[in-house]
């Protein structure tokens, strides 16, 4: 597997992956693929923070990008979607994607990343509840599934509402 920067020929596969990953019988387009075609023609859009994974023998295998958030007027990042195949869920592809977005991002000097997203799963990657970070979840019902992860550029003074880029407003 390897991942790397998203390119403008990945594109079909990215929306087949998110399509997959996210399907439901009563959805024929995941609200994540809308999402994503929304995404990369806003302004929050990032493309150095749109990493795919990739398999030897079956092309794109999973999909992760973050994208431009506020923390009041700072600018931090949102996490997500991550998407894996289905055929590749469970052998770690997710895990390589979300520790590679993070490692990129902090090389780029962000500060800190959130999400809204299991706590069990992203525990491990050292998010926390916003709260503990003095950062208001867009929707005060998400509670504790609303996260965050500071960065090494993170200051504690870095406080207040978060968010997200306009299309996630849409879904």
């Amino acid at each position: 597997m390897l991942i790397r920067r998203e390119t403008p020929a990945d594109i079909p596969a990215v929306r087949a992956v998110t399509g997959a990953a996210f399907a439901k019988p009563e959805t024929p387009v995941p609200v994540e693929v809308t999402l994503l075609d929304a995404l990369r023609t806003c302004d929050g859009w990032l493309p150095a923070l749109s990493l795919v994974a990739t398999g030897a023998q079956d092309g794109v295998i999973g999909h992760v990008v973050c994208t431009r958030g506020h923390v009041g007027a700072a600018p931090v990042l949102a996490l997500g979607p991550l998407s894996v195949h289905p055929g590749h869920q469970g052998r770690g592809v997710g895990l390589a994607l979300v520790h590679s977005v993070l490692g990129a991002a902090d090389a780029l000097g962000e500060p800190l990343v959130a999400l809204l997203g299991s706590p069990a799963y992203y525990r491990r990657y050292g998010f926390r509840p916003s709260t503990e970070y003095g950062v208001i979840a867009p929707d005060p019902g998400w509670g504790g599934y609303f996260q965050v992860r500071p960065l090494a550029a993170y200051q504690p003074a870095l406080r207040g509402a978060f968010a997200y880029a306009e299309p996630f407003d849409r879904v």
